[in-house]
């Protein structure tokens, strides 16, 4: 499995209209085993998404499909920064299986 943390910053006061634009963007990813966005309590402006593929070529293409595309070319502008991306191995936990 394949997985990624990221923090992003929302320009200030759009963080709920990003979210709306991440949340739409998701649905029919194939090989997408968990996809959450969180609002970060202690900032505002920031959000945390959690990500689990069945592979990293998953997640690679699902880039390019025209859900993510169109939900990253209406959320660029609502963007801020990039604060943090930490690439992960899952190795399984309730609701994405087990590989071990």
């Amino acid at each position: 499995m394949y997985g990624l943390i990221g923090k992003l910053k929302a320009v200030p006061g759009q963080r709920d209209a990003l979210i709306s634009i991440l949340l739409d963007g998701v649905s029919g990813m194939p090989g997408c085993l968990s996809y959450i966005v969180a609002q970060d309590p202690a900032d505002a402006d920031a959000i945390w998404i959690t990500e689990a593929w069945d592979s990293r070529a998953s997640h690679e293409a699902s880039l390019s499909l025209p859900s993510v595309q169109a939900a990253i070319a209406k959320g660029r502008p609502l963007i801020a920064g990039f604060e943090q991306r930490i690439e992960t191995s899952p190795v399984g936990g309730h609701g994405i299986g087990t590989t071990a």
